[in-house]
Formats: structure tokens, C-alpha cells, sequence
């Protein structure tokens, strides 16, 4: 029998999002509740079914539960079961239990979606159910030269660009320069670009060279001038001009000149610091001075951040300072070593090699020798610009790695020849330590050096493990080494004792076992990109991840950096070390809500993981 209306309304007023809405809402709601009551282990809803209501808890508790018979969420009073699947039109994946006799209010599929479309308040809850990693847009931020990092060129670039022939004239150059209060022009043949005139140019090329003004401008071009393609995002065009001290990049798309950015363009757009440090790391060479310039990285931080800045771009923008300071430190050694006996690449692994880099970080490197490397002839150079580099970097705050991947160590200071091997014996025989050390290197990237000592490398190897079932079964039991901080009854499980008790460890057990799932599935669709939200896109581009698995996971990913990076900004604008452990109790009730689905969509799938293991 149902309960009384004015019963159920206290109900409603003391649960969110029920109490925000407005009283003829409520009214309607009642009209259409009922109750009902579901015995221990009794079936709310069934794997494959969309459910026909929202069923609220009233009293007692609900438990849902994967295929494999994993309990991933435990819905207490006042919480809501198939919200999920209603809202995005989806059989839930999932079955919904009693876990102990329960008491449910049923509202009808139709008037809940109703209310969600009616009234944004209450919608606003749901919505991490639809999209977990939702986050506003980057032109709210107060820090407008940050948001626009993540711009495409066409939408900065200045369009329309003057082009000019080859056999133009240095005069006909320096007229549209005058006439159009520009700095430069393009030089295309063909439709195709093939130089650049600036007034630099001409000052050098033409002026104080004694040159006449009939001289063609392919005599004083720069050619084959650096360019990027249209869809290229603003702050990698701020890289290549701050890396290269170039002052125009002209835009192209399938070789023909579109647009121009300039040194203007970054001004005028107030452009984000990291670009302005990377250009100041290149023209420093004291370890001090180097060291000061990475002192800004906490600010950065921050001010990305209060952007909103999606935590991916974060990642990248981080990394890249870190990418510039160890390509500046490469140089600065070969200055004081000399230039290098052999061909060698310096290559990244870890957070730094996935471009996920945070506010804390380690240094994780290698280094591959041409197979001409003699050790006896050479092996003191390369030790030497090993040490330089690494010191330097840990000078610098990324500290020494405590499980020794440097390059420093011998064992990653190796010729091409050894590392093929090392990867394939690390395959043929997965033992513990070989499949983490199979792992790490998967993450590898290259920074500096001659990348023909990475060709083909990491596809060889990532099909032969892709090939070996024992390998994978390692590399799968690694997966799930690491448990998001879940309870039995969907609390967090908080750390119970030491520096950081009642805290969770938002890169072990949160970034960490998403990191490990996305390098799985990556695998399995054989695909070689190493960033972790790039490699879960691929894994469903290529079916070894569900559609809605793969948008889950990703969506649990943005959630999970979202509120590691926020912790870190906040550690930061009080002054303190940025770390990785964070109280959930700092956290308002619905940011913990989104938390607790974001580790429920991970706990999920490493579930279905495990099963899937154990039934090959």
C-alpha cells in the first residue's frame, strides 16, 4: 500500500535534488509515486533493460551488479537506481538488487526525464550520469589567455594571407607590405608554398645586402618555411615559434597558404605563460636560471585550472615545459661533451612519455644508441650527458625516479640492438617483473635525438605482444593491481593510518588503474598511441572496448584528473607542496557523488576485465 502523500513530501524536501524543486513539481511528482517493497536479493532491474521507473531508496539498500557478480555501486537512502540508464536511453548494463529488504519510491520513466528537461537545478545532478567528465567551458575562465590554448589556428589565424609568385618583385613585396600594414608575404609556385618574405628579410636580404628592388623574391625568401595545418590547436603553433625564434608561421592546408599567425597574434591574444617559459628555457644556460623558469609550473597549474582547461590539455601543456627543459639540458651537455660520437634518441616513459604530467612528477628516461655504439670508445660520453641531463632535471624538480629508469642506469643507456632484444625476451617470458618493465616501456616517447632509432620499434612490439596470450594475461592481471577506493557499501575506502589518513590516493588507486585499463585495451586493438584518453578512443575506434565502455571510462578518467588537478591548485594557492592525497570530506556532496560513479565506471570494467580472464 502506498504511503501517505504528505509522508513522501517530507521525504522528497529532505533528499537532493528532490528539495530543489519548486512546489508544483513536487505536487506532480506525488501524483504520479509509488511504493514498493523488495525482499533481500529481490531483482529491480534486469541486465538489458531499460528501465520503465527511477526508484528512489526510501529505507533499506540497493546493490548493483555486473554479469561477473561484482557489486560496483550501493545505493543508500535517498539515492536513485537507473537514473543512467534512463537518461541516455540505454539498456543498463548492470542488474539492481536488494541487498537487504528495501522500500522504494517508483517515479515513471516519462515524467522523471520530464522534470530533468524542466527544471536545470534538478537536472544538474543527473548530469554526471550522462557525462561524468562534463566541465564548463574554457571561456568562462577569469584567465581568457589560458582558455585559448586549446584553440584551432583557423579560429586565431589571421585568413586571407597575401600571396605572392616567385618571380615577384622584392618591390612588389615591400608595396603589399606597406599598403596592407603587414609584416609579411607568402611566396606559392604551383599552389603550394614554397617561402616567406618578412620585413626582416628584407632589411637583411636586400637592404644592407646592396640588393636593387627588382631582385625576385625567391631570391631572398626563406624557404620552405616552417607551417602547420589549420586544425592545429594555437599553443603547439606558440611551441614550434617560441622553439624555433620564429616570428610568423604561416598556416596551409593541403599546401596552400590559408592564414598567418604572428607574433601579434600571441600578444593580442594574451597567450598562456607555458609558451613564453618554453621560449625562455631555450635562451638560458644556467641550471639556476632554468630552475627559476620551472619554479612557475605551480602557477601555471592553477591558472590552467581556473580556466578550465580540460585535464588532458593540462597534461599536455605541463609535459611540454618538461619536454623543453630536457631538450635544452641535451644541448647544454653536448656544448660542454662536445657533439655526440654516435646517432642517440632520449626518450620519455611514465606520466611524462602519456604527456599526463600533473604538479608533481618524477623523471622517467632512457636513452637508445645507434648500433655503432662502442662501449669502450663511447661509453663515457653518453654517461656523462646521462648524468648532466638528469641532474638537471632533478636541479629543476622532477626528482630522481626511485625505481632508477634513468637513463643514468646502465641498463637503459643501451644500443637499438639490445632494447629489440630487451622487449622481446621481456614478451617471450612475462614474469612479474618483466611484464612491469613491458609496461613502463609502452608509455615510451620520444623527446630529442634521431627518431630513426624509433622506427618501427614500437610496432613491432606492440603486435608480437598482441600475439602472445600469456603475455597478455600478465599485462591484464597487472590491470587490476590497483583498486579504486571503494567500500562494500560505496563509501570511500580511506587510508587509515599515517600522514595522510582519511585520505585517497587520486593517482594510485584513481589515475593509475584507468592508466593500466586503457594500456590493455590499447593492446588489444593493437594501436600504439600513448596518451591514456587517446589509447581508450582507439580502443573503441577499433571495437576492443565497447562504445559505451570506452565513453564511460573516459568520462571516469576526466572526472578522476579533474578533482586530482583541483586538489593540486588548491594546495597551491595556499602555499603548500601539491600532492596526490585528498579528503573526500573537502569535497561538496556532489562532487563526492561524481566521484564515487567516476570509480564506479572503473571498478566496472576491471570486473568485467577479470571475468574475461578467467573464462580464457
Amino acid at each position: 500500500m502506498d504511503a501517505p502523500r504528505d509522508v513522501f513530501r517530507r521525504f522528497f524536501a529532505q533528499h537532493h535534488p528532490f528539495d530543489v524543486l519548486p512546489a508544483e513539481a513536487v505536487e506532480r511528482l506525488l501524483d504520479h509515486t509509488s511504493q514498493i517493497e523488495v525482499p533481500t536479493d529481490g531483482v529491480i532491474h534486469e541486465i538489458g533493460e531499460l528501465p520503465a521507473h527511477l526508484y528512489v531508496v526510501r529505507n533499506g539498500a540497493v546493490d548493483v551488479v555486473t554479469p561477473e557478480g561484482v557489486v560496483v555501486e550501493h545505493r543508500g537512502m535517498g539515492e536513485g537506481v537507473g537514473a543512467r540508464a534512463i537518461l541516455r536511453g540505454e539498456a543498463s548494463p548492470n542488474r539492481a538488487v536488494a541487498h537487504r529488504s528495501a522500500t522504494l519510491l517508483r517515479i515513471p520513466r516519462g515524467l522523471f526525464t520530464e522534470l530533468v528537461e524542466a527544471y536545470p537545478d534538478f537536472a544538474a545532478y543527473y548530469e554526471r550520469l550522462k557525462a561524468l567528465g562534463a566541465r564548463r567551458p574554457a571561456a568562462m575562465s577569469t584567465e581568457p589567455g589560458e582558455a585559448v590554448i586549446s584553440s584551432p589556428l583557423r579560429e586565431v589565424m589571421t585568413a586571407d594571407p597575401v600571396v605572392v609568385a616567385p618571380d615577384a618583385t622584392v618591390r612588389d613585396a615591400a608595396t603589399w607590405m606597406r599598403d596592407r600594414r603587414i609584416s609579411c608575404v607568402l611566396v606559392e609556385d604551383g599552389g603550394r608554398l614554397v617561402g616567406i618574405v618578412t620585413t626582416n628579410d628584407l632589411a637583411r636580404r636586400v637592404v644592407a645586402a646592396g640588393r636593387g628592388a627588382d631582385v625576385p623574391v625567391r631570391e631572398v625568401m626563406s624557404a620552405e618555411p616552417a607551417a602547420l595545418p589549420p586544425d592545429t590547436l594555437f599553443f603547439d603553433a606558440m611551441l614550434v615559434m617560441s622553439e624555433r625564434d620564429i616570428g610568423h608561421l604561416p598556416v596551409v592546408e593541403q599546401g596552400r597558404a590559408v592564414g598567418i599567425v604572428t607574433r601579434t597574434n600571441m600578444i593580442r591574444r594574451q597567450s598562456t605563460s607555458s609558451v613564453f617559459m618554453i621560449g625562455d628555457i631555450a635562451k638560458r644556460e644556467h641550471l639556476d636560471e632554468l630552475a627559476a623558469i620551472i619554479g612557475q609550473l605551480p602557477q601555471l597549474l592553477v591558472q590552467l585550472v581556473g580556466a578550465g582547461v580540460t585535464p588532458k590539455r593540462v597534461g599536455q601543456v605541463v609535459t611540454s615545459v618538461a619536454d623543453a627543459l630536457t631538450r635544452r639540458l641535451l644541448q647544454l651537455a653536448e656544448v660542454q661533451l662536445g657533439p655526440p660520437p654516435v646517432d642517440y634518441l632520449w626518450l620519455v616513459c611514465g606520466s611524462q612519455g602519456r604527456q599526463e604530467q600533473t604538479g608533481i612528477s618524477d623523471q622517467d628516461n632512457c636513452l637508445i644508441l645507434a648500433d655503432d655504439y662502442d662501449a669502450t670508445a663511447h661509453g663515457e660520453y653518453f654517461e656523462r650527458l646521462a648524468r648532466y641531463v638528469c641532474d638537471g632535471l632533478d636541479a629543476c624538480g622532477y626528482y630522481y625516479c626511485p625505481g632508477e629508469m634513468m637513463a643514468t642506469n646502465d641498463q637503459w643507456r643501451q644500443p637499438l640492438q639490445v632494447w629489440r632484444g630487451y622487449f622481446q625476451r621481456w614478451i617471450a617470458k612475462p614474469d612479474p617483473k618483466a611484464q612491469m618493465l613491458a609496461s613502463v616501456m609502452f608509455d615510451l616517447r620520444p623527446v630529442a635525438g634521431d627518431l630513426r632509432l624509433f622506427e618501427g620499434l614500437k610496432h613491432e612490439t606492440v603486435q608480437a605482444a598482441r600475439k602472445n596470450s600469456i603475455f597478455r594475461a600478465h599485462l591484464v592481471a597487472n590491470s587490476l593491481g590497483h583498486q579504486p577506493p571503494l567500500s562494500l557499501l560505496r563509501g570511500f575506502a580511506l587510508i587509515r593510518s599515517g600522514e595522510h589518513k582519511d585520505k585517497v590516493d587520486l593517482k594510485l588507486n584513481g589515475v593509475v588503474p584507468i592508466v593500466d585499463l586503457a594500456r590493455v585495451y590499447g593492446l588489444d586493438a593493437g594501436r600504439e598511441e600513448v596518451n591514456t584518453r587517446d589509447r581508450i578512443l582507439a580502443a573503441k575506434e577499433a571495437g576492443s572496448l565497447s562504445a559505451s565502455g570506452a565513453d564511460d571510462l573516459a568520462d571516469a578518467y576526466d572526472t578522476i584528473a579533474r578533482v586530482r588537478l583541483e586538489h593540486q591548485a588548491k594546495q597551491v594557492r595556499r602555499g603548500e607542496k601539491p600532492d596526490n592525497f585528498m579528503a573526500p570530506s573537502s569535497l561538496s556532496a556532489l562532487e563526492r557523488g561524481h566521484l564515487r560513479d567516476a570509480f564506479g565506471v572503473v571498478k566496472s570494467l576491471q570486473a568485467a576485465l577479470a571475468h574475461y580472464r578467467s573464462a580464457t
